[in-house]
């Protein structure tokens, strides 16, 4: 399948054609999509053989924070579009906000729905380790509750400066919390979130060091480059493409970015492997929010631009009711496909409400 999907690197240069040479907005757009989907699938199997030569804890944490480098590259590019570019920022920011909800959203009800489903109709009843995804789930609703707030604010007429400052101040609360969860997790209570070694499989490394780093580091300078065209062609794509800003920031984009991850969560879930499984879908998710949202806050707030957690009032009960829903699925310890099968219902539900908005 891997090598099925590194077909589409064809898409790099048929970006850069329409890109530079076509000048087609509506073409670079979607090509550019298409082509961070392999290039993300490289950074992830870059990323997997670098850890294969560190600690298990180390390694975790590299798949996790490489697995979000395109949400990060794409929200940082729009930020900074946002910041020297007046007449784009309204849309820039759109963008952040609804890629950094879309990706919450695709992890909790698409991915993990679709790991559930599959995982169910390979096993009638799966297990997982409740006692380390209670504490993902526990994280998630403080970040909701960040995002509530400042929506709050809003509605109860306070002004946007405020909200703005509210979200900054927020913002630094969420990135203390989400160093505080890593070492909680990497060092005093380690034993939790540990691998049962019965089923741990021991894996050589199939690339040397450098040219897993060389992989990687190429593979991110072209996922920037590819996202540099995707951010700049989003304002004139939509419009071409007939296609409202907020579902190509909630759905479009989260779903092109992490199809490598989706790929994965699901494959692992046939196998029975749900504790991995749940990582990627619910651990990208908890990142994403705690620590991925709050650094845009902090990193629009350093090059002047007014982002803010106040994401809006569908994408906040959205987000809201996901976690609800996610967290209401997993209490118990045991999945099968009809849990699944209802997270996938949300998350239609869902991407009807953003495409006619």
């Amino acid at each position: 399948m891997e090598n099925k999907l590194n077909w589409l690197l064809l898409a790099v240069p048929i970006t850069v054609y329409f890109s530079m040479i076509a000048h087609d907005t509506g073409m670079s757009f979607v090509f550019s999509m298409i082509a961070i989907m392999p290039l993300a699938l490289l950074m992830g199997h870059a990323t997997e053989e670098i850890a294969l030569r560190t600690s298990e804890s180390l390694g975790g944490l590299l798949n996790a924070t490489f697995g979000n480098a395109v949400e990060i590259i794409i929200a940082g590019l729009a930020i900074y579009t946002a910041a020297t570019n007046a007449d784009q920022a309204e849309t820039m920011i759109i963008v952040v906000q609804a890629s950094l909800v879309g990706s919450i959203l695709g992890n909790l009800l698409l991915v993990l729905g679709l790991a559930l489903l599959w995982g169910g109709m390979n096993h009638q009843k799966q297990t997982f380790n409740q006692p380390a995804l209670s504490m993902s789930g526990s994280l998630l609703l403080i970040a909701v509750l960040a995002m509530l707030i400042p929506a709050a604010v809003n509605l109860g007429g306070g002004g946007f400066d405020s909200i703005v400052q509210l979200s900054r101040y927020a913002a630094i609360v969420l990135l203390v919390m989400y160093g505080l969860a890593l070492f909680f997790q990497l060092k005093t209570h380690a034993h939790i979130f540990a691998a049962d070694k019965s089923v741990v499989h021991h894996e050589e490394p199939k690339m040397t060091n450098k040219d897993a780093w060389t992989l990687l580091i190429l593979a991110t300078v072209l996922v920037g480059w590819m996202a540099e065209i995707l951010v700049h062609s989003i304002d004139s794509a939509a419009s071409e493409l007939k296609m409202p800003t907020l579902f190509i920031g909630v759905i479009l984009l989260p779903f092109f970015g992490n199809a490598a991850e989706h790929f994965t969560a699901v494959i692992v879930a046939g196998k029975d492997k749900m504790d991995l499984s749940l990582a990627i879908a619910i651990g990208s998710s908890v990142q994403i929010a705690v620590f991925v949202a709050p650094l845009m806050v902090v990193f629009a707030w350093l090059m002047g631009v007014d982002l803010s957690l106040e994401f809006g009032p569908l994408e906040t009960a959205a987000t809201f009711l996901s976690v609800l829903v996610a967290n209401s699925i997993l209490r118990d310890g045991t999945t099968n496909w009809l849990e699944g099968a209802m997270l996938l219902a949300c998350y239609t539900i869902l991407g009807l409400s953003f495409w006619m908005m």
